[in-house]
């Protein structure tokens, strides 16, 4: 089968690429170097949309967030459309959902984001283009963790190699992440069966931030000692809001319609995808 990869350069994708590189043949396309119009789609069979603008320190505009997360797939995968390709697969986010604490493949949309905004346009302009003939797959993912993953779980791995003493004890929520490897196997699986609709991505076990950090250490073989410490949470409520929700709050996404539908099983569970994004690292220097 031969894809076309958006945001190669990106950790999704560059890990898709590693993992079923001797499974697929890969052509590739970024908005930064090309314009949509040089996109050949000779011998396309399926598209993996894994571009996007993610939330960054840098502040975007709903405008900006909106063009390339919503306008720039919906104008690919038209143009897709028209010259023949079968499959579209637009990794979305759990962000098109209110933080609340279970989602599933049901749970209405109401995001709370410019970012999860931008993505439920995507979705709904990429659904407008889904028919007999051109199936859509939109896979909405929560944090994802993996070796030399960006974001929360990294800095969390970086703390725990550093810092003896964490301020995290206690902590009694349930946030469900995916793996990579679990991630790009559920992908695999879409470019398969190729099957329309909304599908979610989820590990099968959620952990507390506190357990999250015990397994860090455990892997690690690290002594840490986690304390609870009150002022750091209303601290952090105060100035770090979103960051706070990440640490203290819930999120249970149940993707059991997903994986009942595509018969799909996750092949590491998540104290293996931890381990192996530890024992994966590549060592900072």
């Amino acid at each position: 089968m031969n894809l076309l990869i958006t945001g190669s350069s990106g950790y999704i994708a560059r890990r898709f690429i590693h993992n079923f590189n001797t499974q697929y043949t890969f052509d590739f396309f970024s908005l930064q170097t090309s314009s949509l119009e040089s996109v050949a789609f000779t011998k396309i069979d399926a598209i993996v949309h894994c571009a996007a603008l993610v939330h960054q320190k840098a502040l975007y505009s709903q405008n900006e967030y909106d063009a390339i997360n919503a306008e720039y797939p919906y104008q690919l995968a038209k143009k897709a459309k028209e010259t023949g390709v079968k499959h579209f697969i637009f990794i979305s986010s759990v962000a098109v959902y209110q933080e609340s604490a279970t989602i599933n493949e049901n749970t209405p949309c109401i995001p709370e984001t410019p970012y999860g905004r931008s993505k439920l346009k995507g979705e709904e302009l990429l659904s407008s283009l889904m028919d007999d003939t051109f199936v859509v797959s939109i896979l909405r993912s929560p944090m994802v963790y993996g070796p030399n993953a960006p974001g929360n779980i990294a800095s969390l791995l970086k703390l725990a190699r550093t810092v003896p003493i964490l301020p995290f004890g206690e902590i009694k929520n349930s946030r469900t992440f995916v793996g990579i490897d679990n991630l790009t196997a559920l992908m695999h699986t879409l470019l398969q069966k190729r099957s329309n609709g909304i599908f979610l991505a989820a590990d099968d076990t959620p952990l507390s931030t506190t357990r999250l950090i015990q397994l860090i250490a455990k892997t690690l073989n690290k002594k840490i000692f986690l304390v609870r410490i009150p002022f750091f949470e209303m601290f952090l409520k105060s100035l770090k809001p979103s960051l706070y929700k990440k640490l203290y709050g819930n999120l249970h996404v149940d993707n059991t319609d997903t994986k009942t539908q595509l018969n799909f099983h996750n092949p590491y569970t998540t104290e293996e995808g931890i381990i192996n994004m530890i024992r994966n690292e590549t060592p900072c220097h």
